[in-house]
């Protein structure tokens, strides 16, 4: 398969897989390139998700899988925003105007999905430390094969990278870094002297003149050795920039242009046959390159909506309602026009968090700081000690990131940082990595917490002014991806009873006590009940701690069932009410007890209402968990 150019056949309909990729001449690989761009244009343009980082790595992903033996050489790609074009290269292509859909591809990689996606990734960070185990295993083994991590600079300002780097670095191990440098945040841009000094200080008889000189130093007095040894290191760095990863045991290896194959292919290929320990290899890219409105985009076309190819205009859902984030974004501004004391504080997410408006607004009390949750977390707490009221914004599975920040800076200090925590519950297209499924879990264990689910945005309103007013420790609370339900919004907040839930249906037979948004559903769910005769109770807990034990007392003694619904796992809501049930001897008689909540497993990605249906957690799934314990049959007691 050796295919000219000029051929009328799109060189990318030939390749199924890499090995096709690696039979074709280093001189098609532009048209290889461009081809893979216009692809990935298109297929986002159909389904959606992250553009701008792909287009920015078509030429690097062409590169890699040309001068690597993928997937025997192990490629690993940090995020996974940037993945699409691989997945088109790696025998995905009839697949990928599915990516993010149900039944579909991921929108990251997935090691079940491909033998190409030897880790999987969807929170950053990850690749180098994933990438050392890799080589050290091959080491283990004796196996002659290439591990290459690549690493975006956003993801290199988290500690995990710079731990990793740390230990490769005095291990010595053979590992690859790429380092996709698509800000401009560490170099300049990269020329064509400073692609010929990477690759005459990527080569073999560079590296090789450089070692025989350090062995003959170390025979020299050591004053002379050490003045030798700074000139070559501050001659290579003049140029290149590279002290801070040679510091950290790595041979540095750039900058060069991520988007010129005849600079990117020499240096690959000799740092795929270099001898010894761990090399880095600096790359500068553009994101969104070769699509204009990409380019011209201030985000770059992070993530999009489908979009015309033609003008990059996106299809802007119809939206009934304003968005959850949209909503605890106007309603921080409005508690910080009357409180100077907040400030807010996001880990590289300021328009997902809705902290790019608050930012707007009081510039000087907004920090970005970076992709660093743990930092972000003990941040806030020594905001807190000062008197100030940190409200951290952060993704609930972010969050994941900085637990024991969590509990030893925040939790066991007793200190009134404020967690708005984003994406709780499932999330749709980005699948089980981005679900906040476990937050009411492991924050609602931690004393001295208090943790709110809000049922719509009005009571997202409220609890940003009560989280804003609470002083006596940390409180948290919880809200999902996506618009809210369309009801009136209050003009300012209401500071909510701390551990107070509210009745929002009055019944007698069955109560069915929700936490969060599921609440609709439980309505819902009690009107379809009331066509079988059944009359019912529905409560909103806004709070998973402290529970509102009066309440629960109340729905207990009340009622024949009593259902508890909530969108995390289990271990959560659910079962804090269970335990105090127990502690309190109500259910040593004839109340019926049940917990709904999400399966024991990760859903992989689809749209929320689908996914709710399928974890159970919709009206009908909650009127039939409602038969079931009464013993009613729903097809035959309904009443006509």
């Amino acid at each position: 398969m050796t295919t000219s150019s000029n051929s009328k056949t799109p060189l990318l309909d030939t390749i199924l897989t890499p090995a096709d990729l690696r039979l074709l001449p280093e001189s098609d690989l532009a048209q290889v390139a461009a081809e893979l761009r216009t692809e990935t244009v298109d297929v986002v343009s159909v389904t959606g998700g992250h553009l701008g980082a792909g287009l920015g790595v078509v030429e690097l992903t062409v590169a890699l899988h040309y001068v690597f033996d993928t997937p025997r050489d192990r490629l690993i790609w940090d995020v996974g925003h940037q993945t699409y074009p691989h997945k088109i290269l790696t025998g995905r292509r009839d697949r990928i105007r599915t990516l993010r859909k149900g039944g579909g591809l991921s929108g990251f990689t997935k090691r079940s999905e491909s033998e190409y996606d030897p880790f999987g990734a969807a929170h950053s960070s990850t690749s180098i430390s994933a990438g050392l185990g890799m080589a050290v295993a091959n080491t283990l083994s004796e196996k002659k094969s290439n591990v290459v991590a690549v690493i975006g600079d956003g993801s290199m300002s988290a500690g995990m990278a710079y731990e990793a780097m740390n230990n490769a670095g005095a291990m010595h191990s053979r590992l690859i870094v790429i380092l996709n440098d698509n800000e401009m945040s560490i170099a300049p841009p990269a020329g064509a002297l400073s692609a010929y000094l990477a690759r005459l200080v990527s080569g073999g008889t560079y590296r090789t003149v450089r070692e025989a000189a350090k062995q003959l130093g170390k025979h020299l007095p050591k004053f002379v050795y050490d003045r030798a040894r700074k000139t070559e290191e501050f001659a290579r760095n003049f140029w290149s920039g590279g002290t801070m990863f040679e510091e950290l045991g790595f041979y540095y290896v750039g900058p060069i242009d991520g988007h010129n194959l005849d600079h990117l292919l020499p240096v690959l290929k000799n740092v795929r046959d270099a001898e010894g320990g761990p090399i880095l290899v600096h790359v500068v890219t553009q994101k969104g390159k070769g699509y204009g409105p990409a380019e011209a985009a201030s985000d770059r076309y992070h993530g999009v909506n489908t979009f015309d190819v033609l003008t990059g205009t996106q299809v802007k859902p119809k939206a009934n309602a304003p968005s959850y984030t949209a909503v605890f974004a106007d309603s921080l501004i409005k508690e910080a026009e009357r409180d100077d004391k907040i400030v807010a504080i996001t880990a590289a997410m300021p328009g997902g968090t809705g902290l790019d408006t608050f930012g707007k607004a009081f510039p000087a009390r907004t920090f970005d700081v970076g992709i660093a949750e743990q930092h972000a977390v003990t941040f806030a707490a020594g905001l807190a000690t000062e008197g100030y009221k940190p409200f951290c914004a952060i993704y609930s599975t972010f969050l994941q990131r900085g637990y024991d920040q969590v509990v030893h800076d925040v939790a066991i200090q007793n200190l009134p940082v404020r967690f708005a925590l984003d994406r709780a519950g499932l999330v749709g297209a980005d699948g089980s990595t981005h679900a906040g499924s476990f937050d009411v879990s492991y924050l609602g264990i931690l004393p001295n917490f208090v943790v709110m689910a809000a049922a719509d945005e009005a009571e997202l309103v409220h609890m940003v002014a009560t989280a804003a007013a609470y002083d006596a420790g940390p409180i948290a609370f919880r809200f999902p991806r996506g618009e809210g339900v369309g009801i009136d919004m209050p003009e300012h907040g209401e500071i909510l009873d701390i551990g107070k839930g509210r009745i929002v249906r009055e019944g007698n037979k069955v109560a069915i006590l929700s936490l969060g948004t599921r609440l609709a559903e439980a309505l819902r769910a009690a009107e379809d009940l009331a066509a079988y005769g059944i009359s019912t109770t529905v409560a909103d807990a806004r709070f998973a701690k402290p529970l509102d034990r009066d309440l629960i007392r109340k729905l207990a003694t009340n009622h024949e069932v009593l259902i508890t619904i909530e969108e995390g796992s289990v271990g959560g809501f659910g079962s804090f009410v269970l335990h105090q049930l127990a502690e309190d001897g109500l259910l040593d008689g004839q109340l019926k007890v049940r917990s709904m909540v999400l399966p024991d497993l990760f859903l992989d990605q689809d749209k929320p209402d689908i996914l709710y249906a399928k974890a159970g957690l919709d009206a009908k799934a909650i009127t039939a968990k409602i038969l079931e314990t009464l013993g009613q049959d729903n097809k035959k007691t309904k009443i006509a």
